[in-house]
């Protein structure tokens, strides 16, 4: 059976405005998210990677439309929500929810664990009663390893494991279809990064849900991943299988990346690929391939001409002159 798209995302585009002077005229476009296009599937989990400032997050924003987009379409389950007004809007908020990065900066510290996680139910009218809704909330507590006793207690007084998984309840409460996770265990250390990923897996089975799981760390976007979109400077620049992409990245960025992923056993060598210089400013990305002023292998047409982003088999996407 052919897998059923949910998400579609065609020729995306957002570009903040540079305003100067006194009368505040625009001098320039930041292009954070450049003519991006993509799909994902109903139960799959895409991982999204790259460096830090490369538009990842901005792009995960646009498609919740918490970031006005520029341009483009994003279709989710056959409605273009950048159409949507805003009673519908209002219902689609319940299919797409995002976890946030900052498990210390997206919690409320002034609500209770209780209110936290129970007001996505109260502003989209969930439950009958508070009794109702505070039952929800102690069975979503339970689903993600938290004690039900802590209801009544603030955001300080836990741990930024125990925060990320109070987030990861918020997020489950509406009962969405798509959650779009913004490097979810960055700021936690790695064996509390293992069991928030083991928490999320377990969720999706239970819940059929969809993940587009952002992040810099590619050990992590490995073990949880079914596809992959590597992201540079606003652009996808190879997106395939992950295991085609483990194990033959086309893209000089990709193999970068992947040469920089640490080994357990000390003894084997590797081959590390060290990029020069910095990432391009997206307020003047420079011609032709925007990875050109870095790549080891870049030829003169990479300055000159922007390659195209092409099936190169077995739906191995990738956006680079050397694959022409």
């Amino acid at each position: 059976m052919a897998a059923e798209e949910i998400l579609t995302v065609k020729g995306l585009k957002k570009y903040y405005p540079v305003k100067a002077g006194v009368f505040q005229r625009v001098v320039g476009l930041v292009k954070a998210v450049d003519d991006i296009s993509f799909n994902i599937n109903k139960g799959e989990t895409v991982g999204l990677v790259g460096e830090s400032g490369c538009g990842k997050s901005t792009l995960g924003a646009t498609l919740l439309r918490l970031e006005k987009a520029t341009e483009g379409q994003i279709i989710f389950r056959g409605k273009d929500i950048l159409s949507l007004k805003s009673k519908e809007l209002f219902e689609f908020r319940r299919e797409m929810q995002i976890i946030f990065q900052d498990p210390y900066a997206s919690l409320n510290p002034r609500m209770t664990i209780a209110d936290i996680i129970g007001e996505p139910m109260d502003i989209h009218k969930l439950a009958k009663n508070r009794q109702e809704r505070n039952e929800k909330v102690a069975a979503l507590l339970e689903k993600v390893g938290l004690n039900t006793e802590q209801m009544g207690r603030y955001p300080h007084e836990f741990s930024g494991g125990q925060r990320q998984r109070i987030a990861v309840a918020r997020a489950l409460a509406v009962g969405p279809k798509l959650v779009v996770a913004d490097e979810p265990v960055s700021a936690l250390d790695v064996s509390i990064q293992a069991q928030v990923i083991n928490i999320l897996q377990e969720l999706q089975k239970k819940f059929d849900l969809t993940y587009l799981f952002i992040s810099h760390d590619l050990s992590v976007v490995k073990h949880i991943s079914d596809r992959v979109l590597v992201m540079y400077l606003g652009k996808i620049v190879e997106m395939a299988e992950k295991d085609s992409l483990y194990s033959n990245p086309l893209h000089p960025y990709t193999q970068s990346l992947i040469s920089a992923i640490p080994i357990p056993n000390p003894s084997r060598k590797k081959n590390r690929i060290i990029l020069e210089g910095d990432v391009p400013s997206p307020l003047n990305p420079p011609p032709g391939c925007r990875f050109h002023t870095r790549c080891p292998k870049a030829m003169e047409i990479c300055s000159l001409k922007e390659p195209v982003f092409r099936n190169n088999g077995n739906n191995h996407f990738v956006a680079c002159h050397l694959e022409d």
